[in-house]
């Protein structure tokens, strides 16, 4: 099974910041990317819908022969992670978004006050309240939903007045004052971690998850002998409904030129 791809799946196109950070870590590993555009964006739906649709894509995702599923995204890892491990039992590993996060902030001891920004679906989860203070009861831990730093930042909005505006506003917010640390919730926010960081003045660690994942999917790759010995991967990128749209801003999250493929997965 080593040279069987990696399968990852988001919403949408902020998982591509996770299949990204993996390619550049790991770039003998062939990737297999399912983006659900067809449903996106899962923030605002119920835990059984997100249930459903990760169980139906990580079967999808057996299909391909994948030796591990990434699941790229926090609403997704918050809601339908049991779903994912039931599907790919015996078959696959799994890796989530929120789990090695948690796992990396119990190690960062300088880590008092924690704030988390994600998606309403997240947020409202409390997946990463309660996993943190459950590996470290020691911390304060704060959140707060954000949701509109997705839409801005799929319709171009960074690194100008508008973002800075946006992103003011929800940092200065009293839910998450005083803290010394803040998870990137979101597969988005990488891209706007710079700005983030820049609100603080660097005062604050600002941890980008799709880093910490690669790291993670590394590890459990080669403790499992499963780490592929080619030089280069081939990677394919799967959506459920396609748009130029969706191909034109996906470079920005890959930093590459990627082609993607319609997949009809819920005929």
């Amino acid at each position: 099974m080593r040279e069987n791809p990696i399968g990852i799946f988001d919403s949408g196109v902020g998982g591509l910041t996770v299949a990204n950070a993996i390619h550049q870590l790991l770039p003998g590993e062939s990737l297999v990317y399912f983006g659900d555009t067809a449903h996106l964006p899962y923030g605002d739906k119920s835990k059984e819908t997100i249930a459903m649709y990760s169980g139906k894509i990580a079967e999808f995702l057996l299909e391909q022969s994948c030796k591990v599923i990434v699941i790229a995204c926090n609403t997704a890892s918050a809601n339908g992670y049991d779903e994912v491990v039931k599907a790919a039992s015996g078959k696959a590993l799994v890796v989530d978004v929120i789990n090695p996060v948690v796992e990396y902030t119990a190690r960062q001891h300088k880590y008092k006050r924690i704030g988390v920004i994600g998606t309403k679906g997240t947020i409202n989860s409390g997946t990463y309240v309660s996993k943190i203070i459950a590996t470290n009861p020691h911390v304060v831990v704060s959140s707060l939903a954000t949701p509109m730093l997705v839409p801005m930042i799929e319709e171009g909005f960074i690194f100008d007045d508008i973002s800075n505006a946006i992103i003011r506003t929800y940092l200065s917010r009293p839910e998450i004052s005083q803290i010394d640390s803040l998870i990137l919730g979101c597969t988005h926010y990488p891209i706007i971690k710079n700005q983030i960081s820049k609100y603080y003045n660097f005062s604050v660690d600002v941890i980008d998850s799709s880093r910490i994942v690669a790291n993670h999917l590394r590890k459990i790759l080669s403790d499992s002998n499963l780490l592929s010995q080619a030089v280069s991967g081939q990677n394919r990128f799967l959506v459920s409904d396609y748009t130029d749209y969706f191909q034109a801003i996906s470079k920005l999250f890959f930093e590459e030129e990627i082609k993607l493929e319609k997949v009809s997965l819920w005929n």
